[in-house]
């Protein structure tokens, strides 16, 4: 059995009571992701209470061999997709996707991605092309927000004087 596989079974039933589900487990090198998360978004107090039960049963279960750093997180605005169901849940999103060199498809697509099912994605390209992708020919995507551009302040360029409208203190002895 995978190791994340084994982290699943064990972690799993510890969130039951807290509305969180496991979104994604990854294990790079010496790293154990796991990310969760809950209809209408996931706070910090549950990541942490979630944290601090996840460290605890996996010490006493120690399913992966030597030293590790487990981190708890959300799957933010940008969210990694690596599930067909991941990908059915942001029908609608704007994406960005990396496909396998060998593919036959553009190595990097973006746009709307407009269907989604157990083998495949649909994604309506920023060129304007319906582009249909295997999910297995997929090494990476993520959901893309687009961030506002802040909007210089205005003001004709000048700063106002601080000192305008201010009376000079009345001299309190008036000349011999």
């Amino acid at each position: 059995m995978a190791v994340t596989d084994r982290v699943s079974q064990i972690v799993e039933p510890l969130l039951a009571d807290l509305d969180v589900t496991i979104y994604d487990i990854d294990m790079q090198a010496s790293t154990l992701r796991i990310t969760l998360d809950r209809s209408g978004g996931i706070d910090l107090d549950t990541i942490g209470e979630a944290t601090r039960r996840i460290s605890r049963a996996l010490d006493l279960e120690d399913p992966i061999p030597g030293r590790y750093l487990l981190e708890v997180t959300s799957p933010g605005v940008e969210r990694a997709l690596r599930t067909p169901e991941h990908f059915a849940a942001v029908v609608g999103a704007q994406v960005r996707l990396k496909t396998r060199p060998g593919s036959g498809l553009d190595r990097r697509i973006a746009g709307e991605l407009i269907s989604a099912n157990a083998t495949s994605v649909r994604v309506h390209s920023d060129d304007g092309v319906d582009v249909d992708v295997p999910i297995d020919d997929i090494t990476r995507a993520r959901t893309h927000f687009e961030w506002a551009t802040p909007t210089k302040p205005t003001g004709g360029g000048r700063r106002p004087d601080p000192t305008q409208g201010v009376q000079p203190p009345a001299n309190e002895s008036e000349g011999p």
